[in-house]
């Protein structure tokens, strides 16, 4: 099996990397990305792992040489981002050439754009495309679709995510951000889609190991996907906190300076320089999702979360989700664009990330964990 990493040498793609090197049954990783220099050390850190790792430069604005690139191999993953600069230009490409396609994705609209103007395509080419399938989005889905399995009736999700400000990622991270951050995003309320002001809503939610962290109402995907493939949930809502030192940037948010594209770039380079002139390992974060609705009758509540890295939970997720497409190991046969809710089988992912040493639990104290 053949797969090629677009984004690969960056911090969430390099950890898919090292992971999919290391699976039974790949031959071969390429990793695609912009900066060749830095694609050909990783391959040269990882050669005499059980699969050929090898390095290409790849430009994701030039449309026939992404294809190109792309044409030949078993499956795409993904990490390129800003994904509202990249994701709809990088699922054409693949429809192009043929290949099914994974990719991190963390924003309602590129996720959007895609569901709605491409599914058609990818299922007349018979293409699998999943869509969101890193941390958040990605585990926080499939933890909705795994609370929902053991419920009648489904009628809320709520999506809580705390991720520090130096959490990694570098400069693409805190262009997501800033984009997250700005304008109106959509969310899921009373059965229907509705768009609110980012920032607008205000939370405070117990995290494992973290405690009480306040959140805000931010631009992910969940809202966007999730209603998609579960008909009748109410109310779907996604809320992130970014931890001390966040303060600066929330405020910058409010007042409007994301909007102009000048001043964002502004505040991305000057978060980036900060964070630079620090050398500690990236801080660890959290997921919860909680669910509401119906037991036999009786209204029913049920929670799922985890703790770890950003780099190690996407890249991991994209890797796991990337060998199921690859391997047809999804709850569709059918070509289509899709979100992890609606193709992956939660417990078969859960316990391939349990195996990489990233568990999810019932509890906050973590001492009941997902088989």
């Amino acid at each position: 099996m053949k797969i090629i990493v677009l984004g690969g040498a960056g911090d969430m793609g390099s950890r898919a990397v090292e992971d999919l090197a290391s699976s039974p049954g790949v031959t071969r990783v390429t990793i695609a990305d912009g900066n060749l220099e830095a694609a050909k050390k990783l391959a040269a850190r990882l050669s005499g792992r059980e699969a050929l790792v090898d390095a290409k430069e790849v430009d994701a604005n030039d449309h026939y040489a992404l294809v190109s690139a792309i044409q030949g191999y078993d499956a795409v993953a993904s990490a390129l981002g800003p994904f509202h600069q990249f994701e709809v230009k990088l699922v054409r490409a693949a429809l192009f050439a043929g290949v099914d396609y994974a990719s991190i994705c963390d924003e309602w609209e590129p996720a959007r754009a895609v569901i709605d103007g491409l599914n058609e395509e990818a299922r007349k080419n018979e293409r699998t495309i999943i869509t969101g399938l890193g941390a958040s989005p990605g585990v926080s889905n499939v933890m909705v679709r795994y609370l929902a399995g053991q419920l009648d009736r489904t009628r809320r999700a709520d999506v809580y995510v705390y991720m520090p400000i130096n959490a990694g990622g570098g400069q693409a991270v805190i262009r997501h951000m800033a984009f997250i951050l700005k304008g109106e995003v959509s969310t899921w309320r009373g059965e229907k889609r509705v768009m609110v002001p980012a920032l607008s809503k205000e939370t405070v939610v117990e995290f494992p190991r973290f405690g009480s962290e306040k959140l805000w109402n931010m631009g992910h995907s969940e809202p966007e996907t999730i209603p998609r493939y579960l008909p009748g949930i109410e109310e779907v809502n996604f809320y992130m906190g970014l931890g001390k030192g966040s303060g600066p940037l929330i405020r910058a948010a409010k007042m409007g300076l994301f909007n102009s594209k000048r001043r964002s770039e502004a505040v991305v380079r000057l978060v980036d320089f900060i964070e630079s002139l620090g050398e500690r390992e990236p801080d660890w974060g959290s997921i919860r999702v909680d669910v509401w609705g119906e037991l036999k009758g009786k209204d029913e509540h049920r929670m799922i979360c985890g703790i770890g890295q950003m780099r190690e939970v996407t890249g991991l997720s994209l890797s796991i989700g990337t060998l199921m497409l690859a391997n047809q190991e999804l709850l569709t046969e059918e070509g289509g664009v899709y979100a992890p809710e609606a193709c992956i089988e939660p417990k078969k992912f859960i316990a391939y990330m349990k195996a990489r040493g990233v568990e999810a639990y019932e509890d906050l104290a973590m001492t009941r964990s997902i088989e």
